[in-house]
């Protein structure tokens, strides 16, 4: 019978991150605050949803293409 030797497991270890479930954060952002975060390429949209999301984020926030105009002040 092999018996496997265990592995050095380093302390630090125990302070990576666990793996964040994004869509889990996005329903529930949207569910308690009433947040919508989407992207353009979400393949469950289709084309008139699509454009209806790009107009509302450039009414909102400009085009992607304009130049950010800077602030001094």
């Amino acid at each position: 019978m092999h018996i496997p030797t265990p592995r050095y497991r380093c302390p630090l270890a125990r302070l990576q991150p666990e793996p964040m479930d994004v869509e889990a954060v996005k329903r529930q952002g949207w569910r308690e605050q009433r947040v919508l975060v989407v992207g353009l390429d979400d393949a469950r949209l289709d084309w008139t949803e699509r454009e209806l999301i790009r107009r509302i984020g450039e009414r909102l926030y400009g085009s992607p293409n304009a130049t950010r105009e800077v602030r001094h002040g």
